[in-house]
């Protein structure tokens, strides 16, 4: 039977909203259960520990490439967390993304925006936009601040300007209305140890490991769920595992998401069955790569080298930014 275009739209946001939950999850339950007190009766409450002398909270950073599944673990981890979700009021979290230019200002004006402020005029002090978010915090009863893609706030050209900016974070974990604070972002956020060892010191470290080949056999079991939750067969055949591992960079998010198109392409065309031709069509189209150079055609698809120029262009801001650092 031929599958019509409404029923794939249907399957497809289906397997968009199915959550694998893995070693990520587990590890940022972990880091964000120790950050906040439990009642007498065993139950984690959204009251955050204090440290040093009860003075101040902690806060945990998530580092890893691109595509890695990050963003999605928190978020879950976040949403499935009672305390944090109070069935008779608002979530006691905010979440934002980092405002591009990522300054100290923008990133000001952005977490008020998120807290339902709007309005502020752009020629406004630093210092009172940052006292206006602690307020703000307070106010609606946060607990929890989480900056995605944190890696942006290391684009700025001046070092003052990030080494400010982290001290403020720190400020944000400190006093009254002191709150925990999440951040995520690539290997770039890495950098917070050479800008601030203070603020450094105040977060924990989940540092996810890329696929590996030993990861094969769970991949393929992960497709074969996504093929039947389509209403397809799976031909496992042509080291497909191994070739997806390789395209997604070892990032389980980007597997997933190339499995997704795959199988939006076996749908679309009416297929019965996902073939590793879907899966090169999918990354293909993904990639804009030529036909003999996907990985999913080529007889040496791991010898493929993947992202060199991006990796170039990486190492060469990495080094200007460490002279610019030692300048200033």
């Amino acid at each position: 039977m031929t599958l019509i275009f409404p029923q794939a739209a249907a399957r497809l946001t289906q397997l968009r909203n199915i959550h694998i939950s893995n070693w990520r999850d587990k590890e940022v339950r972990l880091h964000l259960d120790r950050l906040f007190k439990v009642d007498e009766n065993g139950h984690q409450t959204a009251e955050p520990i204090r440290f040093t002398a009860n003075m101040e909270t902690r806060g945990i950073a998530l580092i890893e490439g691109a595509g890695g599944g990050k963003t999605t673990a928190i978020r879950h981890v976040l949403a499935s967390t009672p305390a944090l979700n109070p069935a008779d009021g608002a979530p006691r979290y905010l979440s934002i993304q980092v405002p591009s230019p990522a300054t100290l200002k923008s990133l000001g004006l952005e977490i008020l925006r998120a807290a339902g402020i709007s309005g502020i005029q752009e020629r406004a002090k630093v210092w009172q936009i940052w006292d206006a978010v602690r307020h703000r915090l307070g106010k609606k009863g946060f607990v929890l601040l989480w900056i995605d893609e944190a890696h942006d706030l290391f684009l700025s050209r001046s070092s003052r300007e990030i080494d400010d900016m982290l001290k403020m974070l720190k400020a944000l974990m400190q006093g009254e209305s002191a709150v925990v604070v999440v951040l995520s972002g690539t290997e770039r956020l890495s950098e917070i140890t050479a800008y601030d060892p203070q603020v450094n010191r105040r977060f924990t470290k989940i540092l996810p490991r890329d696929l590996d080949p030993l990861d094969g056999g769970n991949m393929l079991g992960i497709v074969g769920k996504y093929a039947a939750k389509a209403g397809l067969q799976f031909q496992p055949g042509g080291e497909i595992a191994g070739r997806l591992i390789h395209g997604s960079r070892g990032r389980f998010g980007r597997a997933v998401e190339t499995t997704i198109n795959a199988i939006e392409r076996a749908l679309a065309e009416s297929s019965g069955a996902l073939t590793r031709e879907h899966f090169a069509e999918a990354w293909g189209m993904q990639e804009g790569c030529r036909w003999e150079e996907n990985v999913f055609v080529a007889d040496s698809w791991s010898a493929i080298r993947l992202d060199q120029a991006a990796e170039e262009f990486e190492a060469d801001r990495s080094a200007r930014q460490k002279k610019q650092r030692e300048r200033s």
